[in-house]
């Protein structure tokens, strides 16, 4: 089962963490999981992907506007019944990262799609609308965005199997 984690980094501190987030999802038997930058989308694999989990660095308090303008242009893909997830990076704690995945939230229930954070469903740690890294995330942020990419596989698995 495929899950396709598709992000925009400026600076890579996204891209390092949605290759967190694809390891620990890839930790799930008959998941493959992938992470690709928004230039560089493979269309058959997003395609065939199962869940799609969104990452954005936060920019001015709400995600990016290259996420944006690829969500609103990207027409190959259909998005509605997939699992949905996002992620975010910032600059600075408080920096507005749980505003940018709200955000982004908001675009994917648009896009049709089923989304899930595990919330407090699966204990601690607690992932209330993703995973927030501070740049690249220190210890524990790195641990929690693997095991959020864990948590996502398994939804996925049980979902769609």
């Amino acid at each position: 089962m495929k899950i396709a984690i598709v992000y925009y980094s400026k600076t890579g501190n996204t891209k390092k963490v949605a290759e967190l987030i694809a390891q620990g999802a890839n930790i799930i038997e008959n998941v493959e999981a992938k992470s690709m930058s928004i230039e560089e989308v493979d269309n058959e694999f997003l395609t065939e992907a199962k869940a799609v989990i969104f990452g954005s660095p936060t920019i001015t308090g709400t995600f990016s506007w290259q996420i944006k303008q690829w969500l609103d242009t990207a027409r190959t893909v259909k998005f509605g019944g997939k699992l949905g997830a996002v992620f975010a990076t910032a600059n600075y704690v408080g920096g507005g990262g749980e505003v940018a995945e709200l955000a982004l939230i908001a675009e994917l229930l648009v896009k049709g799609m089923l989304v899930y954070s595990s919330g407090v469903a699966e204990g601690q740690p607690f992932i209330h609308f993703g995973p927030v890294c501070i740049q690249e995330g220190d210890e524990g942020q790195k641990e929690r965005a693997r095991i959020f990419g864990e948590r996502i596989a398994k939804k996925t698995v049980e979902l769609f199997n």
